[in-house]
């Protein structure tokens, strides 16, 4: 698809003559091209990848129909002037969020341009919606996760640490067909788990601790994000009832989530089931979040967002109750937003195990 066609909405919206695209996710999205370093240059009538010497037969195989530029020893300002002086460029997009501020003062100070103009995130809003595509490669990312999941349920045992299973994971990912991991491999035993984004540590699982493993993989560039919470040995009667708690406001949410609703109405589906119960304070996250070429994207469904949920949007719905010095659970799936309700990419067994 001529992705880059769908910024000349955005040059006309914002009244510049092009846009200098730095974000490495928007400048796969638009253009195919996946180095690590670099600008896309679009206007009206020119499509650029500019990049250096070591990105150049990259550039030149994944961005098909762009031309590619190769920066010299005067760098990127000096590519990007020569671009700006042929077309008479007077006002250069770029994307304020993505760039930090002694980037663009050197930019400023550098380009012969009239003016810089911020355009905030109208690219990175281009890939709210997946196409089908992506969507398979999202679901087959997740189904990486799942089989990693089943795996590790045979390889954990009372004595291993945190880090250790967390480096088990991540092998595991890759050997499995993910390119990376699409974030650190989250893994908390016992109290640990009460922290929502804990950090493996050398704590080693002990019977009776609650285990929360929160992972994901990158496919074809696009990931996955998957929680699972178990028990070490046999749960007790209040660690039943809260990972039945969790359970059931997860399966709340899903039954509810469908495109047309804003993301704060499906959070509060699950939210006010968990507040009801008397964990008011214990669900302090957002219920969850878009993902697809990074791990976090918009729109999110938490109490703030206003946002309105789209078909073909992928969100995760991962509600979780944290008891401080006791523990926590998390149960997290990956689902497809349609017109009718989800589809959901995470087969994992979600009832309580207890290994």
């Amino acid at each position: 698809m001529d992705n880059y066609k769908r910024i000349h909405e955005i040059l006309d919206k914002n009244k510049i003559d092009a846009v200098l695209i730095s974000n490495g996710n928007n400048m796969r999205y638009i253009s195919g091209f996946a180095g690590e370093t670099g600008y896309l240059y679009i206007s009206r009538k020119r499509h650029a990848v500019i990049t250096d010497f070591r990105y150049t037969y990259q550039a030149e195989a994944e961005a098909e129909g762009y031309e590619i530029i190769t920066i010299d020893n005067n760098g990127y300002e000096a590519a990007i002037n020569d671009i700006i002086r042929t077309e008479n460029v007077k006002r250069l997009g770029f994307e304020a969020e993505d760039m930090l501020y002694s980037r663009y003062l050197g930019l400023m100070d550098k380009l012969e341009i009239k003016e810089l103009v911020p355009i905030g995130n109208d690219i990175t809003r281009l890939r709210r919606i997946k196409t089908p595509r992506e969507l398979e490669y999202i679901r087959k990312a997740e189904e990486i996760g799942d089989k990693v999941f089943e795996e590790m349920l045979g390889i954990i045992k009372p004595g291993m640490t945190e880090l250790e299973i967390s480096a088990r994971i991540e092998f595991l990912l890759k050997m499995k067909g993910g390119e990376r991991t699409s974030f650190p491999a989250i893994v908390a035993s016992g109290v640990n788990s009460s922290m929502p984004h804990a950090v493996p540590t050398a704590k080693r699982v002990e019977t009776g601790d609650f285990l929360t493993m929160d992972f994901g993989c990158v496919y074809n560039g696009y990931c996955s994000d998957m929680t699972r919470t178990i028990v070490i040995g046999k749960a007790t009667d209040k660690q039943k009832e809260i990972y039945r708690l969790v359970l059931d406001a997860q399966q709340a949410a899903l039954d509810f989530i469908k495109a047309g609703l804003k993301g704060k109405e499906i959070d509060k589906v699950a939210r006010d089931l968990i507040y009801a119960a008397g964990y008011e304070g214990c669900f302090g996250h957002g219920l969850g979040h878009s993902l697809g070429l990074f791990i976090h994207e918009e729109p999110r469904l938490s109490p703030l967002e206003e946002e309105i949920i789209e078909s073909g949007m992928v969100e995760t719905v991962e509600p979780g109750i944290y008891v401080r010095g006791f523990g926590g659970v998390r149960i997290e799936d990956l689902v497809a937003v349609t017109e009718q309700g989800c589809i959901n990419f995470t087969k994992s067994d979600k009832q309580l195990i207890e290994l």
